[in-house]
């Protein structure tokens, strides 16, 4: 199935380009959800529309990027706080004896004890500090664009969020699709085996006819176990991606959409993906701040300057204090770090470096992506075609064979053979709707289509 091949193709390299994402297969975070709430009793009825909702509240993938957010966000106030003036107050209020012997003040004429006091000091002063380097201003610069990735990273984890989420959508109701099929077919083996042995008990056929039918119907009904298996299977992945109650039965309420080949070209679709992409948004936010970050180490090595100030009032009592202020200021030069700064300078170039490349991986991979969803797209329209005209000459051939064998000119061998043609064309066409229908998906997320215009593509619109 080319579908889960598509999907797998455009999720995989978000492991990553997006940290924290965790994606390893069916059980990564993007097929994960926070549960909440308690199960109603009864299937809960969802559409389409509800299970994208749904996923975009509560699935892991998003919850997690949302929390990258404010988490970069936390680091980059960090970062504004070493640039930023800091401002503090104190208030004192000071009683006590002092030995003068104590700090060298022995042997004055006219003082006899050492020890004065008790006095009083009062002191309310309000301090300003402010350090100013290259050092600081570039870390906040590189903090602010990581700041930008994670929101661009959170924007593509929406999108794959829509993606996975109306996938496995769409999956569940393929598999309903499968199980409608094999309970047909289940029934269609039923009656031919009643037409079997009918016609052994009239003496018309040999018991072998009889036997090879109900081997037949065995086989249909062992395929309607293992259809209704992956049904119940699929509607539990769904369940648990879009974070519903533990428990809650589930009830689709939309049906497969009809595809339709959008019109745009290669061309159109890699404009767009550039232009639109939030994962490459975010990749171009990672370079910024990697440039900044080694700015940032370049200006350890460089002089800075730290201003002080503070103002107050300052005596023995609060109505008898009288105003002062201090101001200071103050150059530092390094001189020698042991290598310090040259270590540091090294490391976030080479981050730099690593930063760049990944962006160009992605640029190829952008290209990748749209001309490899482009050809399945076409692929999957092509297969459609090509099983609806051999599904309805399977159909056809069944009852040609039915019509022979009921007519006593043939044995039940082409029939059993006819409907294994009817089983093989009904998987191929059911198949091929899904594929096309993921297809047009998955070139939506290659594009970079906005979330709106993500979920009409993914509904057929």
């Amino acid at each position: 199935m080319i579908g889960v091949a598509v999907l797998y193709l455009l999720l995989a390299p978000q492991a990553s380009s997006a940290p924290g994402l965790g994606l390893q297969g069916p059980q990564g975070t993007l097929f994960g959800g926070v549960p909440a709430g308690e199960a109603t009793p009864g299937p809960l009825p969802l559409s389409l529309s509800d299970a994208i909702d749904r996923a975009l509240r509560r699935n892991l993938a998003l919850v997690l990027a949302g929390e990258g957010v404010r988490s970069a966000q936390g680091v980059r106030k960090e970062a504004l706080g070493d640039v930023l003036p800091h401002v503090s107050g104190r208030l004192s209020a000071v009683r006590q004896k002092l030995s003068l012997e104590a700090f060298g003040f022995t042997g004055f004429p006219g003082i006899e004890d050492p020890v004065v006091g008790p006095f009083n000091v009062f002191d309310s002063r309000l301090f300003v500090t402010e350090e100013l380097d290259l050092k600081g201003l570039q870390k906040a610069r590189a903090e602010s664009e990581r700041v930008e990735a994670a929101r661009w990273t959170y924007q593509d984890t929406r999108e794959l969020v829509v993606l996975v989420s109306g996938n496995l959508y769409l999956r569940t109701l393929a598999e309903q699709s499968r199980v409608e099929a094999a309970r047909a077919e289940a029934e269609t083996a039923r009656a031919l085996h009643k037409l079997a042995v009918d016609r052994k008990a009239a003496g018309v056929v040999p018991g072998v006819d009889v036997l090879r039918a109900e081997v037949e119907l065995r086989s249909r009904e062992q395929r309607v176990i293992a259809a209704e298996t992956r049904w119940a299977r699929a509607k539990l992945d769904l369940a648990r991606a879009i974070g519903l109650p533990l428990g809650q039965e589930i009830q689709l309420t939309d049906s497969m959409p009809p595809p339709v080949f959008p019109p745009v070209t290669v061309e159109q679709s890699l404009a767009m993906a550039f232009a639109q992409r939030s994962d490459w948004k975010a990749a171009q936010a990672r370079v910024r701040a990697a440039e900044a970050a080694r700015q940032s180490a370049r200006g350890e090595g460089l002089p800075g300057v730290t201003l002080g100030a503070d103002y107050g009032a300052i005596g023995q009592t609060y109505s008898g204090a009288r105003s002062t202020y201090t101001l200071a200021g103050a150059v530092r030069v390094p001189i020698f770090q042991g290598g310090l700064v040259a270590g540091k300078v090294l490391a976030a170039d080479a981050a730099l470096k690593s930063a760049q490349a990944s962006l160009e991986d992605l640029r190829g991979r952008i290209d990748y992506d749209v001309r490899v969803a482009g050809l399945e797209l076409r692929s999957a329209a092509d297969r459609q075609a090509v099983a609806e005209n051999a599904q309805t000459l399977a159909h056809e051939q069944l009852r040609q064979a039915q019509d022979r064998f009921a007519a006593g000119v043939a044995n039940n061998v082409d029939v059993i053979l006819a409907q294994e043609a009817v089983a093989r064309a009904e998987e191929d066409l059911i198949s091929s709707v899904y594929d096309h229908n993921l297809a047009r998906a998955t070139l939506g997320r290659a594009v970079g289509m906005a979330e709106e215009g993500f979920r009409q593509l993914v509904r057929g619109k």
